[in-house]
């Protein structure tokens, strides 16, 4: 019987130029593949044969094809795998292997062999927002995030760099406004889309402009 944890810590990893390894080529992996991508990781993927869309990133370099099936050793020079075959044998003989040497194993719809799970994402520039159910429900996890997204329209990837700006001129400036000081100003600009009107009424209403 599948045992799905009550819950878990979530985390952001930073992945941009770390090695990560995907076994399987299909439309899972796939996914796995895009993903770790635009996370910027170095993707390596085995398995005998991938999908028209993985094969063209092998071809330009993107990522790098081992043309077998997984063989014990694969994961030796990986900080993350991920396992998208469908066949639990090869999910469990990854799992034993990540847990020998210390790499977490991300196994599709099979949660007694994962060290971690995938939330549905939704990334507007440097702005990422997460839903997960510790695999208990990936439609669901998918459902909810796609209820968000269409409300995060593309231009809160602008709103978040001019937010970072603003935070790093108040630290110039040397205020820190508290977490009810920043709740408060978000709340009433977090719809403006307008970089230089988004950034004077943050500074007005965190009292760094007069």
């Amino acid at each position: 019987m599948d045992i799905y944890p009550v819950g878990g810590f979530p985390l952001i990893v930073e992945l941009s130029g770390r090695p990560c390894v995907v076994i399987g080529g299909g439309a899972v992996a796939e996914r796995k593949v895009e993903g770790l991508l635009d996370a910027g990781a170095a993707v390596t993927v085995v398995s005998p044969t991938v999908t028209v869309a993985l094969a063209a990133l092998a071809r330009t370099g993107r990522i790098a094809h081992v043309r077998r099936r997984y063989r014990r050793g694969d994961l030796a020079a990986s900080e993350l795998a991920f396992v998208a075959t469908g066949d639990r044998d090869v999910a469990a003989a990854v799992a034993r292997e990540g847990r020998r040497r210390g790499v977490w194993v991300n196994a599709a719809d099979d949660p007694a062999h994962c060290d971690f799970f995938l939330p549905s994402v939704i990334r507007r520039g440097r702005l990422l927002v997460a839903v997960a159910t510790a695999g208990a429900s990936p439609a669901l996890a998918r459902a909810v995030r796609e209820d968000i997204e269409r409300r995060l329209v593309p231009e809160y990837a602008t709103l978040t760099d001019t937010v970072a700006a603003v935070r790093q001129e108040l630290r110039a400036q040397g205020r820190s406004p508290d977490a009810a000081a920043w709740n408060r100003a978000l709340a009433e600009t977090i719809h403006d889309v307008t970089v230089d009107v988004t950034r004077h009424r943050l500074l007005e209403r965190l009292g760094a402009v007069s």
